[in-house]
């Protein structure tokens, strides 16, 4: 059984075939979805699909992209949203220098306002940080997020920060972009790290691993990122299966 950790299956890019291709999932062996948030908009949607679909979780919250529109109230409406049964999360937030489509400050602002959230409802985070290894890092440890936890979606730093971010008992979201050739430092980093800090994701629509890179990415490659996964730290399939399943059960607290 797989547990897909990160996908957007309220992406416009899934309104042709989106129940089609939940309903296929189980029949795949994915039997733990967690459908993440990215603005007010889709964290509705994520509840939504949550609600119709019974291995279907949702997080709500706002993503650095969209921050710069954040107001003070919608910080009410995400606490309301996450009051639901099937809200496992707050994310995807965090920090997105290589865009930067919203202010570094403005970033920075909503990321700890939104950690404050998780906080005090109790609920882990799920991280997005692109160029930005050392303020994410900084405001996750000052912020004391460490204390509800989560995990680094698509992580693309050194294996020397994702040792620091285990340390604090955070686990480390693993993806598509491991099975390619040049990516070096994400192996080194899955050669590092236990895997019991480790999730699988896909980032479903986005970065579809080999052999169907460039393509709509979906949960059913999974297996692909299981096998470089088992690859690179030289033990079977199955166990990186199983390990990541318990894992992803504990940190959202689901039932298997």
């Amino acid at each position: 059984m797989f547990f897909e950790s990160h996908a957007h299956y309220d992406d416009l890019k899934f309104d042709q075939d989106r129940d089609i291709l939940l309903a296929s999932l189980k029949d795949e062996k994915i039997t733990k979805v967690i459908n993440v948030a990215a603005n007010l908009t889709s964290s509705l949607r994520s509840l939504e699909l949550a609600k119709k679909y019974d291995f279907v979780y949702a997080t709500v919250g706002v993503h650095p992209h969209d921050v710069g529109a954040m107001m003070e109230n919608d910080l009410e409406t995400l606490i309301g949203l996450a009051a639901y049964d099937k809200v496992v999360a707050i994310g995807e937030i965090g920090l997105d220098y290589y865009y930067e489509n919203s202010p570094k400050e403005v970033q920075k602002l909503w990321f700890r306002e939104q950690i404050n959230i998780a906080k005090d409802i109790g609920l882990p985070i799920i991280v997005h940080s692109r160029d930005a290894a050392k303020e994410t890092y900084d405001i996750i440890k000052d912020s004391k997020a460490y204390e509800v936890g989560g995990i680094i979606h698509c992580f693309s730093g050194s294996k020397e920060m994702a040792q620091k971010y285990v340390d604090l008992g955070f686990y480390i979201g693993i993806g598509g972009v491991v099975t390619y050739n040049n990516a070096k430092t994400l192996h080194e980093v899955v050669r590092a790290i236990p895997l019991e800090n480790i999730l699988i994701e896909t980032d479903s629509p986005y970065l579809s691993p080999v052999p169907n890179r460039g393509k709509r990415n979906d949960s059913r490659n999974l297996k692909y990122v299981v096998s470089a996964i088992a690859n690179i730290k030289e033990i079977s399939e199955e166990q990186v299966i199983k390990t990541t399943y318990e894992n992803g059960l504990k940190l959202f607290t689901v039932h298997g």
